[in-house]
Order: structure tokens, then C-alpha cells, then sequence
């Protein structure tokens, strides 16, 4: 019998010859309650259906949408989905993760994954109604950006289908182009490039079943639990000022990432701070589908219209490449959406350029740090793929300074080719490490270990082995919320974690799992991500940082230097490993790849 939660099944679609089959998840339960589902359940798949060195962008590389047991209960942030394949960016497993209605939707064509093969002969929607599929020519659709192409499908579907749709970014192979829907954004690693190499402009799904769960009252109980808890002190920053609190917050501990990470704070940072912003420019607050939250802000933009804002954009299209003026960022920010690019590769790679023209690495003078407009034109070259400058700057930092040489790799802010988000590695140690070993490359959401460096109890600037146990614990918690799937902005709620979720699994599946089998559900998901870097040729060279973070200290407010060495990394590094239970060189153990159920 099925668990509560679960289809057991995976559609599996093959646009090059119109077909689709909707199969059985091989091992069934005993794969389900081994990942759970979301990226969990999609980094199994990936190890099963991607071939051993695929290309990403080559027609046989999948990309499976992957839901989970929550998705349509009414828990709180539950409305979510992750898109998980192969990444044109890094070369590595890559996953990212988004809410909308497509999530629900998503789920109720009676399917726990949807995985998209092939490349089909004319640029086309896929369309999936249960098990039922079709391919639909959408030519007409070609360089829209996602949010008019949605609109345009919805008047010629109807309203009944929810959509994720890439931008002209992904049309073009750009590196880092992203997978939308709702105006929300499955973000880094490329994945709307992968969609796009398969001439598919956009999903569709609509809902054709239902989904049960094992105990309702049990369900519905916990969810006015976790309701009442989210409107809590925990989740106060992102419903009063969203995560662009952040901003002056780490400016003042030296930790916001300025001029292509050459210092750690910004002068300028309150003309784009939250605090500021919501007075002169606020003007709505928003809430992703099924969430009590409603951390998105929403504000005006010079000339009319409107821009959510967040962090990480803010941090990516304005210090980073020294911009201070908020209309520059905004309109920055709109000209990503509208492309359908990563806000954050997107800044990490412009930025790396602005340096090397600084440098005399590249003769393109108008590009400038603190320039505005510089940014948007570099931004208009990268999804045009303009050849030259625009073609270079398509296939993110890494690639581009592997063509420039002349030491720029040194500078460019990327791990595994990831560009780095917006956390100063050298005044926040355990974070250095976790954006270190992540799977993923360079990444925050995977790796939250900056919560440890930030809570008062551990020395931030001197990493050792409390901040190695801090990066793995945040590492393993991440893994599981992001499988389950739930919010992170929840997280802080949450007084014993997986103790409460076990008893969340519990309710929707009828399992009887406990916190110590999620304690080793999560070590199984950290491993399994590594086995496939492994497998595509990842070594544990690729566990490293850029080494402008290894060779040159910062000067803090407090008055220390910030000082990252390359044996104090590796030193983590090598405690990491035995953390993890891999071995020397950070590979999985022949005794531990059998509880990764991945050749059976």
C-alpha cells in the first residue's frame, strides 16, 4: 500500500518522440522514506536516469520536477517543488527550489516526479494532464520573457493549468538562466538553460486527482499548530521588512560582500536598506501560494511599476558591483526577471568583469564598478549571448575567467562554478566551509551553517572544529526541509526539528519514523549528492574557495583582521570528512553505498 503523501509513480516524458510513461518508482516505499522527495527523491533519479557523463544541455540529460509528501496538505509553506538535474553551470548535480500553485498542480497529475527528456523538433509547451501528455507548437512564444509567455498560455489553455516557463535567457543556452512561474524563480545552476536545450518553453500541468494522507486529523491539527507558530517572533524580520533586513545587519558585522568581495562593507548600504526602502518606495506585502508568512516586499520602481525585492538580489546587483542607487538596482533586477536569469550569477559574473577591466584584463572601458547603466547593458549582452562580452559572461565567472587567464580564476567568485551569495567567507568561518563542500557549488540554502557564525556562539573569525560540527549540523537540516519540502524561513520555529518532523512525516505518511531514522535520512541526501559529483568527475580539489578568500585578510570594524588560510580551510575540510563518515579524499565509503540504494 502507498504511503500517505505518495503516488509512488514518476511520469517520465520523452518530448523527442511524444511519449510518456508513468512508472513505478523502482524500490518503491523503501525509496521514498529513504529520500523523502523533493531534492532528496530527485538527486536518486538523477543517479538512475542521467547517464554517467552526460552533457547537461544534450537531449538525453533529464530534468525531473520532484514534489513531496506535504505538497497539498494545509501545512504551512508546503506549496513548493525542486527542479533538479544535471547543471550547464557547474558540470555538478544541481537543484533549486520554488512555490507556486505548480507545486499542487504539479503533484496531482497522480505523480511524485516529472522528468523531461529529449528535445523536441520545433519550440513547444509541454502540457501534462495526469498521465495523459501532449506537445503543443509555441513558436510564437520564442524570446518573451516567462511572465508574458504564462500570460499568453493561460488565455490560450485556459486558467485550469499552472506553468513554469523559461525566459529568453534559457532560450539562448545562457549558463545560469532560470525556471519561473507566479513570477517566482527556480533560480541557480542553469536549469532553465537545460529546459531550453529541449526547444520546451514551458510546462504545464493541471491537476487530475487527489492525494490522502494517513491521519487528517493528525494533519490538520499540526497545521494550525505550525500556522500560530509562524506568525512568531521567528519569522517577525521577514513579514515586517523581508530578507533585505539582512542588508545593513551584516554591513555592520562586515559580512555583505562589496566591489567583487575586495571589502566587506558598503557605504552606501542604507540607500539600500530595507529600513529605508519601505518608507519611500513600499507599497505591498505578498505571500507565495499556501504560506502564513508573506515575507515578499513589494516596491515602487522609477517610472512606474513594481519590483520585488530580496537580499540576495540586492546584495548581487548593488554592492557587489559597487552600485548604490536603489532605481539602478531595481531596474537591474526587472531586466533579470525579464530575461529569466540568476540574480546572483548574474552580479558575480558582472562584477568579476568590472575587475578585470579595473586590472586591464579586459578592454571594455564603459564597464565600470558603481556604473548603473554599465550594469544594465552588460546584463542585456549576457542574455542576448552577444558574441564577445555577452558570450563570455553567458557561461558565469568560472568559464569566463578560464578564457581571460592572466590570474583572474583567483578572483572570480565562484566555488565549483556556483558564484558565491552574499556572505563574506572570511568573517564568517563555518560558513566558509559549508559554501566550501557543498554539492551544489557555492551556495546558502544547501549549506545555512552562516546561522552558527551569526548566533553569538562561536568565534566567526576563527574557524576549527565547533565550526565544522555547526556546518554539518546546518548542512543536515537543510537536507531534510529541502526534501520534505518545507520553508526555510520556518526553521527558527521549530524548538527540536526533526523530532517535530518526524511527527509531520508521521501524520501525512503513517510511518512510524522517528528524529534518529531523519537524522540518517539526511547524512543519506548529503552523500548521495556527492556520489554523483564523484561519478561526473568531481575530486576533492573542487572543496575549495576562491583564493583571493585564502591569501588576503580583511580589516573588520572591531578592529581585528579576518584571516582565512588555506590550512585552516583544509583542516575543516579534512574534519568535515570524518564528520561525514567519507573518506581522505572525500569520497563515499564502499560500506556506506549500499545504504544509498543506488545500484539495486
Amino acid at each position: 500500500m502507498t504511503p500517505g503523501g505518495y503516488f509512488g509513480r514518476a511520469l517520465l516524458v520523452e518530448v523527442e518522440g511524444r511519449a510518456a510513461r508513468s512508472r513505478p518508482l523502482d524500490l518503491g516505499d523503501r525509496v521514498l522514506r529513504s529520500y523523502l522527495g523533493g531534492v532528496g527523491l530527485g538527486t536518486w533519479l538523477l543517479h538512475r536516469l542521467a547517464p554517467a557523463g552526460i552533457d547537461p544541455l544534450a537531449p538525453a540529460a533529464p530534468l525531473a520536477f520532484v514534489f513531496s509528501p506535504l505538497v497539498g496538505t494545509p501545512l504551512t509553506t508546503s506549496a513548493k517543488f525542486a527542479v533538479v538535474a544535471k547543471s550547464p553551470l557547474t558540470g555538478v548535480l544541481t537543484d533549486a527550489l520554488a512555490s507556486s500553485r505548480f507545486a499542487i498542480a504539479g503533484k496531482l497529475t497522480g505523480h511524485d516526479a516529472l522528468v523531461v527528456r529529449g528535445r523536441a523538433d520545433e519550440p513547444s509547451v509541454l502540457l501534462v494532464d495526469g498521465s495523459e501528455v501532449r506537445l503543443e507548437p509555441a513558436a510564437e512564444l520564442a524570446g518573451l520573457p516567462a511572465a508574458e509567455a504564462e500570460a499568453r498560455l493561460r488565455t490560450r489553455f485556459g486558467r485550469g493549468w499552472s506553468t513554469a516557463a523559461i525566459g529568453p535567457a534559457g532560450e539562448r543556452g545562457v549558463r545560469y538562466a532560470t525556471i519561473s512561474h507566479d513570477g517566482r524563480h527556480a533560480g541557480r545552476g542553469g536549469l532553465g538553460a537545460v529546459l531550453g536545450a529541449k526547444n520546451v518553453k514551458a510546462v504545464l500541468v493541471r491537476a487530475a486527482t487527489r492525494v490522502a494522507v494517513a491521519d487528517q486529523a493528525a494533519v490538520l491539527a499540526a497545521a494550525r499548530d505550525l500556522r500560530t507558530r509562524s506568525f512568531g517572533p521567528a519569522t517577525a524580520k521577514y513579514r515586517e521588512l523581508g530578507t533585505l533586513a539582512n542588508l545593513l545587519a551584516f554591513n555592520a558585522v562586515s559580512t555583505l560582500p562589496t566591489r567583487n568581495f575586495t571589502a566587506a562593507t558598503f557605504d552606501d548600504a542604507p540607500r539600500l536598506a530595507a529600513e529605508e526602502l519601505h518608507e519611500l518606495r513600499g507599497v505591498a506585502r505578498s505571500s507565495c501560494a499556501s504560506c502564513s508568512i508573506g515575507c515578499e516586499h513589494i516596491y515602487s520602481r522609477r517610472g512606474g511599476g513594481r519590483q520585488r525585492m530580496e537580499y540576495e538580489n540586492v546584495f548581487a546587483l548593488g554592492p557587489l558591483c559597487g552600485i548604490s542607487d536603489p532605481d539602478d538596482v531595481f531596474a537591474a533586477s526587472a531586466r533579470c526577471d525579464e530575461l529569466g536569469i540568476d540574480t546572483i550569477s548574474a552580479g558575480g559574473t558582472i562584477a568579476w568583469a568590472m575587475e578585470c577591466v579595473e586590472r586591464g584584463l579586459l578592454d571594455e572601458p564603459w564597464l565600470r564598478f558603481g556604473d548603473g547603466a554599465a550594469l544594465l547593458r552588460a546584463l542585456d549582452l549576457i542574455g542576448t549571448v552577444e558574441p564577445g562580452l555577452g558570450e563570455l559572461l553567458a557561461g558565469g565567472s568560472r568559464r569566463a575567467a578560464e578564457t581571460v587567464g592572466l590570474g583572474s580564476i583567483d578572483f572570480a567568485p565562484q566555488v565549483k562554478g556556483l558564484e558565491l551569495p552574499g556572505y563574506e567567507p572570511r568573517t564568517l568561518q563555518s560558513m566558509a566551509l559549508g559554501l566550501a563542500v557543498n554539492a551544489r557549488g557555492a551556495d546558502h540554502n544547501r549549506s545555512g551553517a552562516y546561522e552558527a557564525d551569526l548566533s553569538g556562539e562561536l568565534d566567526r573569525l576563527a574557524g576549527g572544529a565547533a565550526h565544522v560540527a555547526a556546518a554539518i549540523g546546518t548542512e543536515d537540516r537543510a537536507a531534510v526541509m529541502d526534501s520534505m519540502i518545507l520553508c526555510k524561513f520556518l526553521r527558527g520555529v521549530f524548538t527540536e526539528p526533526f523530532t517535530e518532523w518526524a511527527a509531520l512525516l508521521a501524520a501525512v505518511t503513517g510511518w512510524d519514523v522517528t528524529d534518529e531514522e531523519l537524522r540518517g535520512t539526511a547524512r543519506r541526501i548529503v552523500r548521495a549528492k556527492r556520489a554523483f559529483n564523484l561519478r561526473e568527475g568531481a575530486t576533492a580539489a573542487d572543496d575549495r574557495l576562491p583564493a583571493r578568500m585564502l591569501e588576503t585578510p580583511l580589516a573588520v570594524g572591531s578592529g581585528r583582521t579576518a584571516t582565512l588560510t588555506a590550512d585552516r580551510l583544509q583542516t575543516m575540510i579534512a574534519g568535515y570528512y570524518a564528520g561525514r563518515g567519507l573518506d581522505e579524499e572525500g569520497g563515499v565509503r564502499p560500506e556506506d553505498r549500499a545504504d544509498l540504494l543506488l545500484d539495486g
